[in-house]
Order: structure tokens, then sequence, then C-alpha cells
């Protein structure tokens, strides 16, 4: 049996404070509201026993690029879903990652877009 220091101890204890705190994030992931949804993995990634990588293509089969942009047409400072680089046709996989926490794409150059990526 290891003896127990104030050194495992102390490192223990930082361990379970950074994995608390990991699991503590609410972040759903776009997977998880996919399946809540009902939707199982092959309706976006096919029957192959190696999954296919999801273009766009998919997403606009069930997300329709202009009417979103007009739900979102509101959005300040500007719309995401319809801008000056791309119009309406910017790739869905810029901001919106499945399987991990989304990300503001337009953020990287353009500092005072803030916004909130589900």
């Amino acid at each position: 049996m290891k003896k127990l220091t104030l050194r495992n101890i102390m490192l223990c204890l930082a361990l379970s404070f950074f994995a608390s705190s990991a699991m503590a994030d609410k972040t759903t992931l776009l997977d998880q509201t996919h399946a809540a949804k009902g939707l199982k993995c092959a309706s976006c990634h096919g029957n192959a026993e190696q999954r296919e990588a999801v273009t766009m293509t998919k997403c606009i089969k069930c997300h329709n690029t202009e009417k979103l942009a007009k739900k979102t047409k509101d959005v300040k400072p500007t719309n995401p879903h319809e801008n000056r680089h791309f119009g309406t046709e910017t790739d869905c996989a810029k901001c919106h990652n499945v399987h991990q926490k989304s990300e503001n794409y337009c953020g990287s150059c353009h500092l005072r877009f803030d916004f909130v990526v589900p």
C-alpha cells in the first residue's frame, strides 16, 4: 500500500478539483441535441463501418440557411447567418461543432462579434 503523504493528498485534491470543474460544465453538445430529437448517428454520418464526415450539404437537408438567416436577422452587431464574406452559405462547421464545444468563428477576426454559439 502506498504511503499517504502530504504530497499525495495535495495531488489528489488538485486532481479532484480540476475534474469536478470540468464535469460542472453544462455545455450541451449538438450531438446530444440531435439525439434528444430522435436522430441516430447514421442520420448524419451514414451507415458505413467507417463513419463519414458530415458536410454542410448534409446539414442543409434539415437546416435551411435562408430561413435561419431570417430567424437571426436581428442579432447584433450583425447577423451571423448572413454575412459579407459568404452570404447565407457559411459552412456550418466553422462555428457549430457537433462532438465538441462550438465556437464563434467570426470572433477570431471581429473581436466585437461575441456571439454565443450553440
